[in-house]
C-alpha cells in the first residue's frame, strides 16, 4: 500500500481549479467554526490548512477535502467549555491537546482495521446521530444570533439563558444574522457554481455592517495574526486527563463516521474505491498537526469534497492545492478579516446545522418501520442532552437487538419436523428436522449462517421431539458458518444422545465449520467413521447401524 495518496499532473488544470474552488468556499467556514468553537477564528484557519493537506497527502480517497466541520466544531466547543472551566490557564492547551490524542487514535483505529465497521452502522443511528448534531449546533448559535456570546453550560445552558438573551437582543446583529441565514437558504443552486453563497454572505454582510451598521458595539472577528502558528506543546494534568482521553476518542469516533462517510460519498461520485483505514491514517495525521499548531479539528467535509469533484478534480493535487492556498491567506492577508462581523458568522454556522439534520430522513422513517423511528428519535435525544458517544453506542445495541431478534424469529419459523419412511435421501429444508417413521433414525438438518441468536431454538427444538430415535444424523451441509453459542447447542444435544449410548452421526460440513467443530472436540467424541460428506453416506451408514442392532437382537 503506498504511503502517499494518490497525486500526479495528468490533470493539473482539474486539480487547481477544484482547490481554488474548495478554498474559497473553506474560507468563511473555517473562520465561523473557529469562532463558534471558542478556539477563535486564527485556530479555525489553521485547523483547515492543516487537517487538509496532510489528509490530502496521506489519505486514501484523492479527492476527498477535510476540514473543521459542523459536527467536530460541536464537539470540541464543549472539549474547550469543559477544560477552560476546570483549569482557566491551561484550558485552551489542553483542548488543543485533546485534538492530538484524537488523531492518535484514528490512527489506532486505522491500524485495528475499524474503519470498514463505520459504514457499517445502521443507518437509523447515523441519521440520530448528524441531526442530533445539527441541533446542537442551531442551539449552540442562539447566543451569537442575538448579539451576545455563547451562554455556559452547553445546550441546556442555552436553553436556560434564552428569556435573558432575547431580553437583550440587540437588533443590528440579529438583522446581519437573520440575513446571512436567509441568503444562504434562499441563494439559487445554479448561482452556487458562479460564487459559494458563504462567500458572498461574508462579502455583504461585512459591506453592510462598513456602510450602514458602523456601531461601536457591533463583535467583529478582529485582527487575526499573520504568519506560522506557533507550535503548542502538549498540555497534561492528573486531574483532567481522563476527561481528555475520553473526549480525545468522541472527537476521533465522530471525526471517523464523518470522514468515512463523505468519503463513500466520493466513491460513489468518481467510481473510485478507498481504502477505509489508511483514509483514518491521513486523517489522523491531520489532527495531530492541527493540534500542535494551535487548530481545531476537522474530518472529511461533504459540501468541500461535492464541489471539489464538480470542478473536475480527480486526484489529491486539489486538496494540497486547497490548503496552500489558504495558507497565503494567513501568511498575507489575514487582516483584511477583521471587518468581518461575527453575526454573519454565526449566520453561516446555523445554516450548516440546518443542513446536517437528515430531514429526507425524518419525514419518511415513520412510513419505513416504527422501530427505526424509535431508535432514531432516541439517538437525537441522547445526543443532544445526554453523550455523543451513549448515543451512537445504545443506538448500535438497540438496533443490533432488534436486528438479531428478526433473524432468529425468520429461521426459527423455517425450523418443522415431519415424519416420513426411511428411504434412501431425504429432501432438505432450511432448519428441518426429518424423522422416520418407526422413530430408529433422527436426521437433524441445519441451514443458513448459524449465529448465536439460534442456539436456543436448536436447543428447544430438539427438546421438544419424542424421544424415541436409535440414531442421531447432524446433518450441516447447508450450514456455511457456525458460531460459538450454536456449536455449543449441537454439542449439547449430541453429547445426550452419546450419554445415551446412540450412535451420532455428522455429514456435510464445511472446512470451517468442520475446524469450529473440531476446536470444541466434538468430532473426537464422535469419531472420524462416523463423520460423512454427504447426508446420503450419512443415511446409509445410520441403515447399516439399525441392521446390525436388529441382528444383535435377533441372535
Amino acid at each position: 500500500m503506498p504511503l502517499l495518496n494518490e497525486i500526479h499532473f495528468k490533470n493539473l488544470k482539474g486539480d487547481l481549479f477544484g482547490g481554488v474552488t474548495a478554498a474559497v468556499i473553506a474560507l468563511p467556514m473555517a473562520l465561523a467554526f473557529g469562532v463558534a468553537s471558542g478556539a477563535g477564528p486564527a485556530a479555525g484557519l489553521y485547523g483547515a490548512v492543516l487537517v487538509g493537506l496532510f489528509a490530502a497527502l496521506f489519505g486514501s480517497t484523492p479527492t476527498l477535502i477535510s476540514e473543521p466541520t459542523g459536527p467536530m466544531t460541536v464537539v470540541m466547543t464543549a472539549v474547550i467549555a469543559s477544560l477552560i472551566a476546570a483549569n482557566p490557564e491551561q484550558g485552551m492547551a489542553m483542548a488543543f491537546t485533546t485534538v492530538i490524542l484524537a488523531g492518535i487514535f484514528q490512527i489506532i483505529f486505522g491500524l485495528l482495521k475499524a474503519g470498514k465497521y463505520v459504514t457499517m452502522m445502521p443507518y437509523s443511528v447515523v441519521s440520530g446521530f448528524m441531526s442530533g448534531i445539527g441541533i446542537i449546533l442551531i442551539v449552540l448559535q442562539l447566543g451569537p444570533f442575538l448579539g451576545h456570546a455563547t451562554p455556559p453550560g452547553g445546550v441546556l445552558g442555552t436553553f436556560e439563558t434564552l428569556p435573558s438573551l432575547f431580553s437583550s437582543l440587540q437588533i443590528n446583529e440579529t438583522i446581519l444574522a437573520v440575513g446571512t441565514l436567509l441568503l444562504l437558504t434562499f441563494f439559487p443552486k445554479k448561482l452556487s457554481t458562479v460564487i459559494p453563497p458563504q462567500l458572498l454572505a461574508l462579502l455583504i454582510g461585512t459591506l453592510v455592517a462598513i456602510l450602514f451598521l458602523g456601531s461601536d458595539d457591533l463583535r467583529r472577528i478582529g485582527e487575526i495574526p499573520t504568519g506560522l502558528p506557533e507550535i503548542q506543546l502538549p498540555t497534561f494534568t492528573a486531574a483532567q486527563m481522563g476527561i481528555m482521553l475520553t473526549d480525545a476518542v468522541v472527537l476521533a469516533m465522530l471525526g471517523t463516521i464523518d470522514a468515512l462517510l463523505t468519503s463513500v460519498i466520493a466513491e460513489n461520485l468518481t467510481k473510485k474505491e478507498s481504502n477505509p483505514d489508511k483514509e483514518l491514517f491521513g486523517q489522523g495525521l491531520g489532527n495531530i498537526a492541527s493540534g500542535l499548531f494551535g487548530g481545531i479539528p476537522g474530518a472529511g467535509a461533504t459540501m468541500g469534497t461535492v464541489v471539489n469533484i464538480q470542478a473536475g478534480a480527480q486526484t489529491a493535487l486539489s486538496g494540497i492545492a486547497r490548503a496552500v492556498i489558504l495558507l497565503l491567506v494567513i501568511l498575507l492577508a489575514a487582516d483584511l478579516t477583521a471587518e468581518i462581523p461575527l453575526a454573519v458568522l454565526a449566520g453561516i454556522a446555523m445554516k450548516v446545522g440546518i443542513d446536517i439534520i437528515d430531514w429526507s430522513f425524518i419525514r419518511r422513517v415513520y412510513r419505513v418501520s416504527t422501530k427505526a423511528t424509535f431508535i432514531m428519535v432516541g439517538v437525537i435525544g441522547l445526543t443532544v442532552f445526554v453523550d455523543l458517544i451513549a448515543a451512537v453506542a445504545i443506538g448500535v445495541f438497540i438496533a443490533n437487538l432488534l436486528t438479531i431478534e428478526r433473524f432468529v424469529k425468520m429461521h426459527s419459523d423455517s425450523i418443522s419436523t415431519s415424519y416420513q419412511l426411511h428411504k434412501g435421501s431425504l429432501p432438505l429444508d432450511n432448519h428441518s428436522m426429518r424423522h422416520s417413521e418407526r422413530g430408529d433414525i433422527l436426521t437433524f438438518s441445519l441451514g443458513g449462517p448459524l449465529f448465536f441468536g439460534l442456539a436456543k431454538g436448536i436447543s428447544r427444538k430438539f427438546a421438544t421431539l419424542p424421544d424415541k430415535h436409535e440414531v442421531l444424523i447432524i446433518d450441516l451441509e447447508n450450514a456455511p458458518l457456525i458460531g460459538v453459542s450454536s456449536s455449543l447447542a449441537i454439542e449439547s444435544l449430541a453429547l445426550e444422545d452419546l450419554s445415551k449410548d446412540r450412535p451420532v452421526l455428522i455429514s456435510g460440513m464445511s472446512s470451517r465449520v468442520k475446524r469450529r467443530l473440531g476446536y470444541l472436540g466434538l468430532l473426537d467424541r464422535i469419531g472420524e467413521k462416523n463423520i460423512f460428506n454427504t447426508l446420503d453416506q450419512a443415511q446409509a451408514r445410520a441403515t447399516e447401524l439399525l441392521n446390525e442392532n436388529d441382528a444383535g437382537k435377533a441372535s
